[in-house]
């Protein structure tokens, strides 16, 4: 949004008696889906000030950074997670799977996707978190949306993780123009900043010098100071399924035994 107001200010700019307009915009009603955007625009139309094509370009480098704006009018966290982030998961990556008990007689929703390959059924446990402005707390979160360019401080947070109730941690974060995906395996969480999250029989009590391998449930907060621990398991959406069979075998090296005489295991993207 910013982009866009600065470059409508210079456009206005150029409008005689601009100091006019911008007072009249200040006093007039929006309702949707009519608001101070759509009378400004209009208004450089009319003054010949913006060409159709130029307002054409102007709509689409708009749409083009705020591809992914509407998930952050997802109120819910159940609808962003299980609702918009499985769909859009299982769009990017066809392969993956909702489990069920007719799949695996054991499941009892302890991980969310699988995985299947070369007769296993790899088990993904998915976290999901949306780029924001932690500077503005009690804005919308529509309002405080990042893009992936973004230099303000933002706080994304995966919670209630469960390293031991899967294979594979499939992490992925919303920005305005993008998302981005992490792949790793359980170890990989215990060199991170994993905290408990909960108090019960099977998590570790919260005190100074708990092990982080005693943890059953717990989380990870990423800000811009430790965004860089995780680079390394970051992969793009058409590498997904390599990266997570990858981060499986990686995790189990004794299936490699069993895939040794297989010359495509892993195939290239």
């Amino acid at each position: 949004m910013e982009i866009l107001e600065k470059e409508l200010e210079i456009l206005i700019s150029k409008l005689k008696n601009s100091d006019d307009f911008y007072a009249e915009i200040e006093t007039i009603q929006n309702a949707y889906p009519f608001n101070k955007y759509e009378y400004i625009i209009t208004k450089l139309v009319e003054e010949r000030i913006l060409s159709f094509d130029d307002y054409l370009d102007l709509r689409n480098e708009y749409i083009n950074r705020n591809l992914f704006l509407y998930v952050f009018e997802i109120s819910a966290p159940r609808g962003f997670g299980d609702t918009w982030g499985f769909s859009h998961l299982l769009s990017v990556e066809p392969e993956l799977k909702r489990p069920s008990k007719k799949i695996d007689p054991t499941y009892k929703g302890q991980y969310d996707l699988y995985l299947p390959y070369m007769g296993e059924s790899i088990k993904i446990e998915v976290k999901g978190s949306r780029a924001v402005d932690r500077n503005k707390p009690n804005e919308p979160l529509y309002l405080k949306a990042l893009s992936s360019s973004s230099t303000k401080d933002f706080l994304m947070n995966f919670q209630q993780i469960k390293p031991t109730c899967c294979d594979v941690m499939l992490w992925f974060a919303v920005y305005r123009d993008c998302v981005k995906y992490w792949v790793l395996k359980n170890e990989d969480i215990y060199n991170l900043n994993f905290s408990p999250q909960h108090r019960n029989s099977e998590t570790a009590i919260r005190k100074d010098n708990y092990e982080k391998r005693d943890i059953y449930e717990g989380q990870v907060m990423i800000t811009r100071d430790n965004i860089d621990s995780i680079q390394e398991f970051q992969v793009e959406g058409r590498a997904l399924r390599q990266a997570i069979i990858e981060k499986y075998l990686e995790a189990n090296p004794s299936k490699w035994d069993f895939l040794s005489d297989c010359e495509n295991c892993i195939p290239q993207t």
